[in-house]
């Protein structure tokens, strides 16, 4: 098979991303068309940055079409195996372009309050989206920096967007220190893998691992950076750092950005990492991964315990959730993959919709809200009140009133006791960590519900895009929660395809072991379907 990497091959394989990518600069042309004048709280440019924010949404659909079909239609990557063709790209692009779609409808939300953001923002989403869609597609070590680095860039300036806050600057400021650190980490440990091995994509590499029984120190060394590098992107601790005060500081729909769909990608590339090209070398870099695993979700959750910053607590759960998906990888194969989307899924549609009822309670102001703000939130938007503690349920994996939010940690459970070296004492500390969370997460609930509204405290509201989000997010994952079985036979098809064929719908016959562990109880007519 050819090294070359033709350009029609690589038009045809990066189309989505090249459709939206095209799209976001027509869009940012129009922005500079016109320029906005000095007042940036003027009512034009906020009609303006709103009016991006829709045409983004339809550009998000249409490439989410686009992507559907390409997926439907088997489409594969290049014949270099570069660029991934298989399901696990595509579910991944799914999830990515559904949390930009939510993340634009609450900056539209965010921004009729605060009008403090330019026509600008809303294409530096979706070109940081165009940057996790490499990522989720990239095979090859350089297009996964060059993936990160797009990504990265957009990022960077959205966490301080809001000009005219103090909190934003430094907001921005601390993730630019720490992309460069965790960027230097991941070119380092690239440069010693290549060195190494000889190539930078992922199947050279496993192809490498398994002729070598015993590994170079070089690229011990490599994988050892790779790792760390990586450990920065998703936020495991210790490598969490600013993680809490750049969340703190963002605007409210940013925070959710970040938190949502920049941890689905970065974990894709985690995922993909480890199982296609280090699967072979587990013996090396799994006791890390582990205890790197355990670290997380404890100090996620019991750093939580203190906070009453609800921005900031949900920035800690952030971090635990971040272990437990870890723990997927730690087990790795099939496993790994169909485990990340289930719980990407899940974790997208309530991050967005906490968020949304963040937005509406805190009224566009430069300030993260507290519990006091939301205390007797029941009384005056019982809805939202309840919808609010839907997404707290779901983050905590409660049955029924948790939704989906329950067979995400569930799926992850299955994957860890029932893999062919099953990772018990993981397990135990996933459970505990999650009972742990129950303490902030209800404290949370209770302040809605059980303490009374501040006479001065104002009437939370928003738009009625804002508000649909909310609801169907609250609605979704409660649906999801009773039938889970589209997210599931999706998860099912989100397979890596290691030697470059397509990625196909498998059933328990073909899945191997670690798979079969990792799937959730179905009914008799779902796995029929399956099969």
């Amino acid at each position: 098979m050819s090294d070359m990497l033709s350009g029609g091959a690589l038009l045809r394989a990066l189309a989505p991303e090249l459709l939206l990518s095209t799209g976001a600069m027509v869009m940012l042309l129009g922005t500079v068309w016109n320029p906005q004048g000095q007042d940036q709280s003027g009512a034009e440019g906020a009609e303006r940055t709103s009016t991006i924010a829709r045409f983004g949404l339809v550009l998000c659909m249409l490439v989410s079409l686009v992507v559907v079909i390409a997926w439907g239609d088997g489409a594969a990557g290049t014949d270099d195996l570069r660029i991934a063709g298989d399901g696990f790209r595509w579910a991944i692009d799914l999830v990515i372009l559904a949390g930009t779609m939510m993340a634009l409808v609450l900056l539209e939300a965010d921004q009729a309050k605060s009008r403090a953001y330019s026509p600008e923002v809303p294409v530096l989403m979706l070109l940081a989206a165009v940057g996790m869609m490499v990522l989720a597609a990239a095979r090859d070590l350089m297009f996964v920096f060059l993936g990160i680095e797009l990504m990265s860039l957009a990022v960077y300036v959205l966490a301080g967007v809001n000009r005219r806050s103090a909190r934003g600057a430094e907001s921005a400021i601390k993730y630019f220190l720490l992309g460069a650190v965790s960027s230097g980490f991941l070119l380092y440990g690239m440069a010693l893998m290549y060195g190494a091995v000889g190539s930078t994509r992922l199947v050279d590499i496993a192809q490498w691992v398994a002729e070598h029984k015993a590994l170079t120190p070089l690229f011990i060394g490599g994988t050892a950076l790779l790792l760390v590098g990586l450990a920065f992107k998703v936020a495991a601790a210790p490598f969490h750092l600013w993680t809490p005060d750049v969340y703190d500081g963002a605007p409210l729909p940013v925070t959710a950005f970040m938190s949502a769909t920049v941890k689905t990608a970065a974990f894709a590339t985690f995922a993909r990492i480890m199982v296609e090209a280090l699967g072979a070398a587990a013996a090396q870099w799994h006791t890390a991964l582990w205890w790197l695993a355990a670290v997380t979700m404890v100090v996620g959750n019991v750093f939580a315990l203190s906070q009453r910053n609800i921005v900031r607590m949900l920035a800690y759960s952030s971090i635990a959730h971040a272990g437990y998906l870890l723990v997927a990888i730690v087990v790795g194969g099939s496993a790994a993959t169909t485990t990340v989307v289930f719980y990407m899924v899940s974790y997208t549609l309530t991050t967005m919709g906490a968020f949304g009822v963040l937005v509406a309670v805190n009224g566009g102001r430069d300030a993260a809200p507290t519990l006091d703000d939301i205390a007797g939130l029941w009384l005056v938007r019982p809805w939202l009140a309840s919808a609010m503690a839907v997404f707290l349920l779901a983050f905590l994996g409660m049955p029924l009133v948790g939704g989906i939010g329950f067979f995400a940690k569930w799926y992850v459970l299955q994957a860890a006791l029932q893999a062919t070296a099953p990772q018990t004492i993981l397990a135990v500390i996933l459970v505990v960590s999650s009972a742990v969370s129950a303490a902030y997460y209800l404290l949370v609930v209770s302040a809605m519900f059980m303490r009374p509204r501040a006479a001065d405290a104002p009437t939370p509201g928003a738009t009625s895009m804002a508000y649909s989000l909310v609801a169907v997010a609250a609605v979704a994952i409660l649906l999801l929660g009773v039938y889970p079985t589209p997210i599931t036979l999706m998860a099912r098809r989100a397979l890596t395809s290691p030697t470059g064929a397509p990625a196909l719908p498998v059933g328990p016959a073909q899945t191997g072991a670690r798979l079969q562990a990792a799937s959730l109880p179905m009914s008799p007519a779902v796995t029929g379907a399956v099969d």
